[in-house]
């Protein structure tokens, strides 16, 4: 419908944050933290459509069309390729990619023959590594990466964290930040031409409603 703005979110975390988001924009959005195998939810009295779908497919729905708009974490986008316009950060799901390692490690990048990095986002730690010149061996994983240099599958990981604590609790160490990642706007370019008198003030009303909260 052309007078709807359709929004893929993912589920958990952000899709909870997105809806207090939305709560602080003036829309109550509550019928969708309920518990629900439901995957569509409309509101026509606000003109939004939601589609819940897996973080990793937000980014697809959006650039494809089948939403307009999608919230999604900035690991995601770093991780793919996509041709999406990203306006706005929106502060929250905040954490980082880091390099970690084995409290003991010792590891000398420069000196390492044959390093093996374990990871979920195998883009992200390839261009990372080959930005500093150091050939590697990068090991895709879709579980626990923490378990790897433990077994001597790999002598680093590279992943996400919040508070570290799971890495602590393996004895392993982060020894250098990626990148900060937060939750990101994102928005299909055809339909930013086609519903810019919906979209430009959906955009800028979610702008003034972020919550001045950086990161901890």
């Amino acid at each position: 419908m052309a007078g709807e703005i359709r929004m893929a979110l993912p589920k958990g975390r952000l899709m909870e944050e997105g809806v207090e988001l939305f709560s602080r924009m003036g829309y109550d959005l509550s019928p969708m933290l309920e518990e629900s195998r439901k995957l569509v939810f409309s509101f026509p009295r606000y003109g939004f459509t939601f589609y819940i779908v897996r973080s990793q497919d937000v980014p697809t729905y959006v650039e494809y069309g089948a939403a307009d708009v999608g919230i999604v974490g900035k690991d995601v986008l770093m991780e793919g390729d996509y041709d999406l316009y990203e306006p706005l950060d929106l502060g929250f799901g905040y954490c980082r990619m880091v390099v970690a390692q084995p409290m003991d490690g010792g590891l000398n990048l420069e000196d390492r023959v044959g390093l093996r990095v374990a990871t979920k986002y195998p883009r992200i730690a390839r261009d990372h590594y080959h930005s500093k010149g150091v050939a590697v061996e990068v090991i895709k994983l879709y579980g626990s990466v923490e378990l790897a240099p433990l077994t001597g599958l790999a002598h680093q990981i590279v992943d996400l964290v919040s508070t570290g604590r799971t890495l602590r609790e393996n004895r392993l160490e982060e020894v250098e930040t990626i990148a900060e990642i937060t939750a990101r706007l994102v928005v299909n370019r055809s339909s930013l031409k086609t519903k810019f008198s919906l979209l430009d003030p959906f955009i800028q009303q979610m702008e003034s409603s972020l919550a001045p909260s950086p990161p901890p």
